[in-house]
């Protein structure tokens, strides 16, 4: 089967590094294998839409030479690649889950929630799985608001298999039935990310290691269709040194923070492409065509990746002296 996959950031600001390298990963599993680059904007969560984020993915990533054969831009047979266009395919699969019973509506309020939490509560306590037929449909004809949630089995567990980790078993009672459909339409991220999987034809999914807990949710999902499901690989986080996260504060979590600081595009790529992965050799120097052809799943590391300064201005410095200098005049200029 032809390798596809798929960079899918939310047009939420501007692109954090880590979701950068997750981006240079993701690219380079498909280009590794002459696959299918797919460009896919999850604009689902309205509430943190930022107008021009989306110029600003464009931006970020053919800077950095991680042209997308597949997206709103430039269409495809799998669009279209913007997940508010796709709205009624969510509510449609939601419903289906609901017909075969592996999902239910939850007429709950905000209040209920609340004091579930206040209780000590450390996930919903399925009060309306219970509900008869006619409480869901006095509920319907009162139009009182719901959600639409996952039914998780309460017994057993669930196991997949991550290219970089294993295979992680979690158990079912661990894991909550979560909303797959909001009041207002709107799929959540996670279910929206089955659908669109699933209908992209997408064979690898690249993310970073902190949705291996969450990824069972998937697995059910993907059961209760009966699709096949992508293969997994999570990525190790990348920290400071010290262990410390990227500081918006210290100008070290966005792309364009680095590139104003005069760091280049491929110097960027370069440096993040060995956050977590090495090469069969000792090369550290590598061009993104060079990346294309080394890279391979089975030499990601399963240890938080160091963000280290020291080692991108070394990097970065390889590049600047690599430069023409009428091309480095340029760049100097402003």
């Amino acid at each position: 089967m032809a390798v596809r996959t798929r960079f899918a950031p939310s047009p939420t600001g501007f692109i954090h590094v880590g979701n950068l390298r997750s981006a240079i990963f993701t690219y380079l599993i498909a280009k590794k294998d002459q696959g299918t680059f797919v460009l896919r904007i999850e604009d689902t969560d309205q509430e943190r839409y930022v107008e021009g984020a989306v110029d600003t993915i464009y931006y970020t990533l053919d800077s950095c030479g991680l042209i997308w054969d597949e997206g709103p831009d430039k269409g495809g047979e799998y669009g279209p690649y913007i997940q508010s266009e796709r709205m009624d395919m969510y509510k449609k699969y939601a419903l289906e889950l609901v017909e075969k019973g592996e999902a239910y509506k939850c007429f709950c309020t905000e209040e209920r929630l609340a004091g579930l939490r206040e209780k000590g509560y450390a996930k919903y306590d399925g009060h309306c799985l219970h509900l008869s037929e006619d409480d869901i449909t006095a509920n319907e004809k009162a139009e009182i608001p719901y959600v639409i949630r996952q039914k998780v089995p309460q017994t057993g567990s669930t196991s997949f298999t991550c290219q970089v980790y294993g295979e992680i078993t979690i158990e079912n009672k661990e894991i909550e039935d979560q909303i797959i459909l909001k009041s207002d339409g709107y799929p959540t991220y996670n279910f929206a990310n089955v659908i669109d999987d699933h209908h992209m034809k997408i064979t690898h999914v690249v993310r970073g290691n902190e949705y291996l807990t969450s990824t069972p949710k998937y697995t059910l999902l993907y059961n209760a269709f009966g699709w096949d499901e992508p293969t997994y690989v999570h990525l190790p986080h990348v920290v400071k040194e010290g262990g410390k996260k990227l500081s918006k504060r210290e100008g070290d979590a966005y792309y364009t923070d680095f590139i104003k600081k005069g760091y280049l595009p491929d110097a960027i790529v370069n440096f993040l492409a060995m956050l977590g992965w090495s090469p069969s050799n000792n090369q550290e120097i590598f061009t993104l065509a060079e990346l294309e052809k080394e890279f391979s799943i089975d030499r990601i590391n399963k240890s938080p990746a160091i963000f280290d300064i020291k080692k991108l201005n070394w990097v970065n410095a390889h590049y600047i002296k690599a430069l023409p200098l009428d091309e480095l005049k340029e760049l100097c200029m402003p």
